[in-house]
């Protein structure tokens, strides 16, 4: 099963009213070998759910997205990159990838509510979500992973922001900002420092 690390940075936080203006994401095969990254801006179709208390977080505005593509054009764009990038081949003119794409498994931190984003906008387009329906949740996955780690007197982070997760195994974003692609990559190294955690853990008899 392929792994997209996804994140997302949108004009406001309602899915059905605020929209996906920038794309992120980092691809890997089923043995967490990394096969591309992807980032693209997004162009609000409703320009007045545009939040300014949002552009404080991704420092996005209106006239950083002026030429950037419209997210029905995204959204296929970005199942085809995903194709590519792991050598599927799709017959000429099929148009529905779900054959293709059921398989991949969307990753992030407190990913559904990008999820819900992302189905949002398919929802909106009409178009058929092709993706898993399974998820990899960063956030949770440290919750239960710090939780024991806590427990055998081990120091965890006081917070589960992937700031926080990334600062404590010796990450950092390169500036304050949240560029959705350079998230997709602190987050891919997060997951993967937590399933190394996870791999130490041994179980004796309760």
């Amino acid at each position: 099963m392929p792994f997209l690390v996804l994140d997302l940075e949108m004009t406001g936080p309602e899915p059905d009213y605020n929209e996906i203006i920038q794309i992120g994401a980092v691809l890997f095969d089923d043995g967490w070998n990394e096969k591309g990254r992807y980032l693209t801006n997004v162009y609000p179709e409703n320009e007045e759910a545009f939040s300014s208390a949002s552009e404080k977080i991704h420092n996005l505005s209106l006239a950083d997205l002026q030429d950037a593509p419209m997210i029905y054009d995204v959204l296929p764009e970005m199942e085809e990159w995903i194709c590519q990038q792991l050598n599927i081949r799709v017959p000429k003119g099929q148009l529905d990838r779900t054959p293709f794409l059921r398989d991949v498994i969307i990753c992030g931190q407190s990913v559904i509510n990008d999820i819900n984003f992302l189905k949002e906008a398919y929802r909106y387009e009409k178009l058929k979500w092709p993706y898993s329906r399974v998820l990899i949740d960063l956030h949770t996955l440290a919750y239960f992973t710090f939780r024991i780690l806590k427990t055998n007197g081990r120091k965890v982070p006081d917070r589960l922001s992937l700031t926080a997760i990334a600062n404590y195994f010796g990450f950092a974003r390169e500036d304050g900002f949240h560029n959705a692609l350079e998230d997709s990559v602190l987050t891919a190294q997060c997951l993967k420092e937590v399933f190394k955690l996870g791999e130490g853990f041994t179980v004796t008899g309760g």
